[in-house]
């Protein structure tokens, strides 16, 4: 398994492996997303890479795409739109001493072939490149997700009956972050293995994904 850190220029020069990996990782459950949510994705590419830190990690399994993360900072004041307002509102006024300037990251996928060797688990660490302040959100029912984060030692932020799983890492931006964050998902840490569709993941999985989420 080769992995690689990708720049903006390079992630767009990679687009339709992104693409292919995101089709294939959040077409099941339990995210069930069609084409029109990958042409979506493809869309917000082009602009999410122009933001300020932003990175990107694509893995090959023997020549064949399987698992890409990507990630950027968090800027200030804390962002709105997308599902930020939702982060905003299971953890108030704390996301400006918690999350700013943190690493966030957006989307984490992995390909159904590639899947049970810990891949998610190194390409967050790829990601994060050293940076201990990094967060990331999932929706409730990706328990498969939540687990693995849970085992790579990420700290839930959010209350039971939130409507969206955020996690962050131990260093997390401000003090509240650092109390709030325990020991090293995505932005998302060290090499995991993991059983069955436990590394099948989006990580916050992007931010709008903990809306798409159907119900029932």
């Amino acid at each position: 398994m080769n992995l690689e850190r990708l720049t903006g220029q390079d992630a767009l020069a990679r687009a339709a492996h992104l693409v292919r990996i995101y089709r294939s990782a959040f077409g099941e459950p339990p995210w069930c997303e069609d084409g029109r949510a990958a042409d979506a994705f493809a869309e917000r590419l082009t602009t999410d890479v122009r933001r300020p830190g932003f990175t990107a990690v694509l893995a090959h399994d023997h020549g064949e795409p399987a698992g890409f993360g990507t990630a950027w900072r968090t800027r200030s004041p804390f962002p709105v739109g997308r599902s930020y307002d939702l982060v905003r509102a299971a953890l108030g006024d704390a996301v400006e001493t918690r999350l700013v300037g943190a690493l966030e990251v957006d989307e984490l996928a992995v390909s159904p072939h590639a899947r049970g060797q810990g891949l998610a688990g190194r390409i967050l660490d790829l990601l994060r490149d050293g940076d201990d302040a990094c967060w990331l959100l999932t929706a409730p029912r990706a328990v498969d997700a939540i687990r693995l984060y849970e085992r790579l030692g990420w700290r839930r932020l959010t209350a039971p009956e939130a409507g969206i799983v955020v996690f962050a890492t131990t260093g997390s931006a401000g003090a509240g972050c650092r109390e709030a964050a325990g020991p090293t998902r995505s932005s998302r840490v060290v090499p995991v293995p993991v059983q069955g569709r436990g590394d099948a993941l989006g990580v916050r999985g992007d931010l709008d994904r903990a809306e798409r989420l159907p119900e029932g």
